[in-house]
């Protein structure tokens, strides 16, 4: 494994993980709604089933979907219904944090199963794995996947902070709704990629 190749590989798993995509979306509403501690459960989710499909991805599951376009079109369809969901209870949010107890913050296995239905999640795994790894040294993707864990978890801890910061900032339930309905307008409008042709 040559050295030289850590800091490029942090760099980009950096870059793939603070850069906004559906998962950071829900991450800050998630610190916005319910604060830091409850979000962390879907921000460990998130991490770890990045993580799955990274590895995935680097043992040749891109390949298998290239030569499965039934299986490839059931995926890109499933995450369009479920961004549609996320983006669904972000704008019937009512705002108010008075409940907030009662309500449940997205989880762990929400955080994992999204990664997977992710776009971004998808191409940041192919992108990453073709540029630093070789299909014959093994020890390369398990050492960047050692280091896009930590990387990403930071990542999205930052977008969970943000939205607990905002929330610090503006309590009124007006102001929460429009950032909720904000985040669900970008989280639908995310399925314009995958709906692309």
């Amino acid at each position: 494994m040559d050295l030289s190749l850590i800091l490029p590989m942090s760099a980009f798993a950096l870059a793939a993980s603070l850069s906004p995509g559906p998962v950071n979306m829900v991450c800050l509403g998630s610190g916005t709604r319910h604060g830091v501690r409850a979000s962390l459960g879907f921000v460990s989710g998130a991490t770890l089933g990045f993580i799955g499909l990274f590895v995935a991805v680097g043992l040749g599951l891109a390949g298998v979907l290239l030569r499965q376009p039934g299986l490839a079109a059931l995926m890109r369809w499933a995450a369009v219904a479920f961004l549609l969901y996320l983006s669904w209870q972000l704008a019937r949010d009512s705002g108010e944090l008075a409940g907030r107890d009662q309500d449940t913050p997205p989880g762990f296995v929400a955080g994992a199963l999204m990664q997977w239905l992710n776009p971004k999640a998808w191409l940041a795994a192919a992108s990453g794995v073709g540029a630093y790894t070789h299909a014959a040294r093994p020890e390369e993707l398990a050492v960047f996947a050692g280091l896009y864990a930590p990387i990403c978890w930071l990542s999205l801890g930052c977008w969970v902070y943000a939205g607990a910061a905002f929330r610090r900032l503006s309590t009124t339930p007006r102001v929460l709704r429009r950032l909720n309905r904000g985040l669900a307008a970008l989280l639908a409008g995310s399925c314009v990629f995958l709906l692309w042709p």
